[in-house]
């Protein structure tokens, strides 16, 4: 994926630190309603930190499809629809013990947050944007 293919305001969104990331994902999940995730043959994958066992999520295909490279090349990206992400995946990810990394980059591991920090963040978001 070259630079050319995207905006400056995309561009610029890659050179931010994880908390303007963190926003933007917010927004820009709250404004598609869809996450990106990636899957393998294996089903979601997964992301270890020190601390967490995370699942990472990107607010677009592309940025999703850009962390494919290398042993995850055979990844595919997957949208998960908002009411699918708040009735399926939040729970379950809490129940399980896994947190989210939120738009992780090359040289970026992104945000780590609980499943339902990220979940009620997004349901804020979405009902701001429902009432405009």
């Amino acid at each position: 994926m070259s630079g050319s293919e995207h905006s400056p305001e995309y561009l610029k969104i890659l050179q931010a630190d994880n908390e303007q990331r963190y926003s933007f994902f917010i927004n820009e999940a709250a404004t598609q309603r869809e996450i990106w995730i990636l899957t393998d043959q294996y089903g979601c994958v997964m992301l270890n930190t020190e601390d967490e066992d995370c699942v990472p999520v990107w607010p677009d295909q592309a940025t999703a499809e850009a962390w494919a490279t290398d042993e995850w090349s055979e990844c595919k990206a997957e949208a998960i629809s908002l009411a699918v992400w708040h009735n399926r995946w939040t729970a379950g990810l809490e129940e399980d013990g896994f947190a989210v990394v939120v738009f992780p980059i090359e040289g970026q591991d992104g945000l780590v947050v609980y499943p339902e920090d990220l979940d009620k963040a997004l349901t804020k978001r979405t009902r701001k944007l429902n009432s405009k």
